[in-house]
C-alpha cells in the first residue's frame, strides 16, 4: 500500500531535478527563482528510502502568481495527486490575496478540467520563456493559462 507524505520544502533544486526527470523543460543550469513563494513535495513513504513522486512550485512574477513547475511521477499518475498539488498552490495564492494563478501548460486538457482558461501571451505576466526554445511551435505547443480565484 502506498503511503504518501506531503510537506513544504525549501529545496527547489530537488524539485527542479524532479521536474526535468518528468519532462518539464527546466534547465539544470537555471538559478533558483528569486520570486519563489512556496514549494511542496510529495513522497511515497512506503518504500525505503522514501521516493519523491510529486512536486509543485508557486512563484510571483509581474505581480501575478504562477505555477513555476508541477509534476507527478509517471508511476503515480491517475491517483489525483496532480490535482492535490495544484489545489495546494492555488489555495496558497488565495491565502496571500491573489485573484488569479497563471501557468504554461504543455498538456492543457488537465488544467481546463480544473477551471483554467487559455489566455493570449500579452495578457500574461512576463514569464513565458518558451519563445526562445527551439522546440516551441515545432514539437511543443504550450498554452498560457489562467485561473481566476
Amino acid at each position: 500500500m502506498v503511503e504518501f507524505k506531503l510537506s513544504d520544502t525549501e529545496y527547489y533544486e530537488e524539485l527542479k531535478d524532479f521536474f526535468i526527470e518528468n519532462g518539464l523543460e527546466v534547465s539544470a543550469d537555471d538559478p533558483v527563482p528569486t520570486d519563489l513563494v512556496k514549494c511542496w513535495k510529495l513522497n511515497d513513504e512506503s518504500v525505503n528510502p522514501p521516493k519523491l513522486i510529486g512536486g509543485v512550485a508557486l512563484a510571483k512574477r509581474g505581480g501575478e502568481f504562477i505555477i513555476d513547475g508541477i509534476a507527478v511521477d509517471s508511476g503515480y499518475r491517475k491517483m489525483k495527486l496532480g490535482k492535490m498539488l495544484l489545489d495546494l498552490a492555488v489555495n496558497e495564492a488565495k491565502k496571500l490575496s491573489g485573484d488569479s494563478v497563471f501557468l504554461v501548460a504543455r498538456v492543457p486538457e488537465f488544467y481546463k478540467t480544473q477551471g483554467f482558461v487559455t489566455v493570449p501571451e500579452e495578457a500574461a505576466p512576463a514569464f513565458f520563456e518558451c519563445l526562445g526554445c527551439p522546440q516551441y511551435g515545432v514539437s511543443c505547443h504550450p498554452e498560457i493559462m489562467k485561473l481566476s480565484i
